[in-house]
């Protein structure tokens, strides 16, 4: 395994790229200004939960296809971008209901809400290409076998992104809770929460892949 003191100066980097404004972060304020903090600390525990897919495929090199094959990363990153503007246009549907409609809807189901944001970031070619690029430079072939060192590498980048997501995810629901005045404020929401996700899923489909 790496020294000690390389895995905290990894930690220390990990927590430095996780706390600058991302895809990540504002996913999960789209889900706590739609449905309030809850339904965005789900998504934060889905979107880690997700990346785990990630973690493992670099660990057993499996990432190195997206890199390898512009074919398998063309068609993973339109099948999230268009996943995530699906997601967009749900909310926007629910935003068009009558006001009485929109009084008496149902939130999401917390599993749903866990299901759809695996979903998201296991979809996400630009995080399978991140810890294919990032996790390498921190491990140590003459400290043992590689593959266990990038899972916990990997597992280091996935835990310190929670705290970050969840204040995110608390501070967007209880600004959302404080605005909270009648059902046009849910359509608001709605409208805000489902023009953040269209917006992260053209931000995807539009973006350049690198080597």
């Amino acid at each position: 395994m790496p020294s000690l003191e390389a895995l905290l100066v990894f930690t220390a980097a990990a927590m430095v790229l996780n706390i600058s404004p991302g895809p990540s972060n504002l996913y999960v304020m789209a889900r706590s200004i739609s449905q309030g903090p809850n339904a965005g600390m789900l998504a934060a525990a889905g979107l880690a939960l997700g990346s785990l897919v990630h973690v493992f495929g670099a660990a057993l090199g499996l990432s190195v296809l997206f890199r390898t094959s512009a074919v398998a990363y063309e068609i993973l990153k339109y099948a999230g971008a268009a996943y995530l503007i699906w997601l967009g246009l749900q909310a926007w549907r629910d935003s068009a209901r009558p006001m009485d409609a929109v009084r008496v809807s149902l939130p999401k189901a917390p599993r749903t809400i866990l299901r759809e944001s695996v979903l998201v970031e296991a979809l996400n070619p630009k995080t399978a290409l991140f810890f294919l690029a990032f996790l390498p430079q921190f491990a140590d072939p003459g400290a043992g076998p590689l593959v266990p060192q990038i899972l916990v590498l990997g597992l280091i980048v996935t835990v310190t992104a929670i705290p970050c997501d969840l204040l995110v995810a608390f501070a967007s629901g209880k600004v959302a809770g404080a605005l909270r005045r009648g059902p046009w404020i849910k359509r608001l929401q709605d409208q805000v929460s489902g023009s953040i996700l269209i917006g992260l899923g053209l931000l995807v489909a539009t973006s350049e892949r690198t080597r």
